[in-house]
């Protein structure tokens, strides 16, 4: 098992440009396979869900040099405790979370980085802003100055071609420049999180910075 995570995630890593953070996503995966990775050099993991994720940091605190990604959907209710588990949160996916994850970093001292979570396609299995709606957010948003806001994340919908899932990739990527150009000083556009197991490698012809693989490195989960 610790040879074939560590035979993938040499293979991941040979085609990755140097410049791409590689984000193991971890979730339904064991603490054991995590530890197996993280001795492979994967020191930045992805967690969809908070409780599972507390779980498994208790079980790994030895490894303090990990940075813990939240790469799912996050519930106004269990924002205090996203962030005290998580560095990064990948999806701020509305005005009235990210106002919440500000006052609480405010009152809890965080100042923690977060992407924000864009639909470039209308998508109902998906949340995150529509295109018109982070553009009108962007004053908002420009004000939550104890958020690190550092960039874009996206899921293209399932069912598209790899045309179409590279059209998605680079439309992030614009919508990211056009962000950047309007000078908000609170809102970086340094980072685009977006390629998952299957459209990686099409994330990263469109510019992406991190990627969150998962099946491709531990498996099907079960």
């Amino acid at each position: 098992m610790s040879s074939s995570i560590d035979e993938h995630i040499a293979h991941i890593r040979a085609s990755l440009p140097s410049s791409v953070k590689l984000i193991a996503v971890s979730k339904q995966v064991p603490a054991e396979m995590i530890r197996l990775a993280y001795n492979a050099g994967i020191r930045d993991f992805g967690e969809s869900r908070i409780q599972e994720a507390a779980s498994k940091q208790a079980q790994l605190q030895d490894l303090s040099d990990i940075t813990w990604h939240l790469i799912g959907h996050l519930q106004s209710n269990k924002a205090k405790k996203a962030l005290e588990l998580f560095e990064w949160i990948h999806s701020v996916d509305n005005l009235k979370l990210a106002q919440r994850l500000n006052q609480l970093a405010q009152q809890l001292g965080f100042t923690p980085k977060v992407c924000l979570q864009v639909k470039i396609l209308p998508d109902p299995q998906k949340s995150g802003w529509t295109v018109p709606e982070l553009l009108a957010d962007l004053g908002e948003l420009n004000q939550c100055q104890f958020l690190q806001i550092q960039g874009l994340m996206t899921i293209p919908p399932l069912g598209l071609t790899e045309a179409e899932i590279l059209d998605v990739f680079n439309s992030t990527h614009d919508l990211a420049k056009r962000i950047q150009l309007q000078n908000l000083p609170n809102i970086q556009m340094r980072e685009l999180s977006m390629g998952m197991s299957g459209d990686y490698q099409l994330a990263v012809q469109a510019g992406a910075t991190m990627v969150r693989l998962g099946t491709i490195l531990f498996g099907d989960r079960h």
